[in-house]
């Protein structure tokens, strides 16, 4: 990493506490209208990044077998400096570089359905009804190994020049996280369903294995 290369962290179960920790990626692909970045939802599978979307989409068309570069980056905080050439965010970003490989057999895309959901809600595919084979054949699946990554981090307070240390102006870090609200039901549901746990507690997941 020539950027900012203190930033830089070379381990990889720190990049993959990142990726699971984090909800949507940025995909970005080459194609013959010019280069397309757009935002998904992936799931972290083991060590390898799983994407998907509708059979019909152009974008994981053109991505199967070929090489991607996905972003996925948590913002921790907002660094207020007394300058403001030296604002900055507390932030944890990784890149991948690689091949996505499609997934073609069913049961295998039938897993990565499930690691998606409980990705972002873990418990629910407990209660949620299972993809039927239709859904499964509309449904395409993209998996990139963690192989090729890098990840780059930001911490702490603003770095600001020593001229500027005596100015009265406040200086420091806001933070940032994600909190969930509370469940909001369908408007359609049946009458005396009860909120799930995973719902009413949902936090994002730091933590999970």
């Amino acid at each position: 990493m020539r950027r900012n290369p203190h930033r830089a962290v070379y381990d990889r179960a720190a990049a993959l506490a990142v990726l699971r920790e984090g909800l949507v990626a940025h995909v970005g692909l080459a194609t013959e209208a010019g280069p397309v970045v757009i935002p998904m939802l992936y799931a972290l599978d083991g060590d390898r990044v799983l994407l998907h979307g509708s059979v019909a989409s152009r974008l994981l068309r053109g991505a199967a077998e070929a090489d991607v570069c996905v972003a996925v980056t948590l913002v921790d905080g907002l660094v207020l400096a007394r300058s403001a050439y030296h604002h900055s965010m507390d932030y944890r970003s990784v890149v991948l570089f690689g091949r996505a490989v499609r997934v073609d057999d069913l049961d295998e895309r039938r897993a990565a359905l499930d690691r998606f959901v409980e990705h972002v809600v873990p418990g629910r595919t407990r209660d949620a009804r299972p993809p039927s084979e239709v859904e499964l054949r509309r449904t395409m699946v993209l998996a990139l190994p963690v192989d090729e990554c890098s990840l780059k981090v930001r911490t702490g307070g603003p770095v600001d020049e020593d001229v500027d240390l005596d100015l009265p102006v406040w200086a420091g870090v806001v933070p940032l996280a994600t909190v969930a609200g509370a469940p909001v039901p369908a408007d359609d549901l049946v009458p005396g369903v009860p909120v799930p746990d995973y719902a009413r507690a949902w936090a994002r997941p730091a933590a999970a294995p």
